[in-house]
């Protein structure tokens, strides 16, 4: 084997240690395929985690907002992935989103428009598989007491108790609330029974002089918003 040849093959066996190029490179500099490869750890027979990792990505176009919808079954479609290795990518996926939630509540403390309550909302919501529906309290001054989750449901609805909506926002003083869900689909515009649970809200919030200041469905990368709509 000549030089040439030992110099390439220590070449393609550095691109297949994911962990090495962080410490040559930074994590910053790591492609996205490195990082995946990172969190599948080793590959198959003849796939490197390099390789499987390029598979997924190729599979969902490199989108990073298709990645954050995978979950276990969707990932282990693929040979090399197993129960194991798919659950770690998922738990990073979700420690991702939950940390830009985070970010997002701590970054915005006053909801004065839908965009900022769309803000707080999207890492929330935006790519579960299944609807929910959450609800935002606010104090006199538009200030973000709490986000709180009402239910869970499946991919084309969820149930909503309007007593607990009132009996929460009572009980944490609440002036206004923010009602949302989010919509798997990624049609954003509300169903007959969007607008029905809307208003009975509303009018069981209006005895006891709490405002329902709007009712946001969360898409993919976009929302509906009831009150710009002149709904509410």
């Amino acid at each position: 084997m000549n030089a040439i040849a030992s110099k390439k093959i220590k070449e393609i066996r550095v691109a297949d240690r994911p962990r090495e190029l962080m410490s040559l490179r930074g994590k910053e500099n790591l492609r996205l395929e490195e990082i995946l490869a990172l969190l599948i750890g080793s590959g198959s027979y003849n796939r490197s985690a390099i390789d499987l990792s390029k598979d997924i990505l190729a599979s969902i176009d490199f989108d990073l907002a298709k990645l954050g919808r995978l979950n276990q079954f969707d990932l282990m479609k693929f040979k090399g992935i197993g129960l194991a290795k798919a659950s770690v990518l998922v738990a990073a996926l979700e420690l991702g989103r939950r940390r830009l939630a985070y970010a997002s509540r701590q970054a915005i403390t006053k909801i004065t428009c839908s965009k900022e309550a769309f803000s707080v909302l999207q890492a929330q919501l935006a790519d579960l598989p299944h609807e929910e529906f959450w609800f935002l309290h606010l104090n006199r001054g538009c200030r973000l007491l709490k986000m709180e989750r009402l239910s869970m449901g499946g991919v084309s609805g969820t149930s909503v108790d309007v007593r607990l909506v009132i009996k929460s926002a009572l009980d944490h003083r609440s002036s206004s609330l923010i009602l949302a869900h989010n919509h798997p689909s990624g049609n954003l515009q509300p169903s007959q029974s969007d607008r029905n649970i809307t208003f009975k809200i509303r009018d069981a919030a209006q005895l006891f002089d709490i405002q329902i200041a709007d009712h946001i469905i969360v898409g993919h990368e976009t929302y509906f918003s009831f009150a710009d709509e002149g709904i509410l």
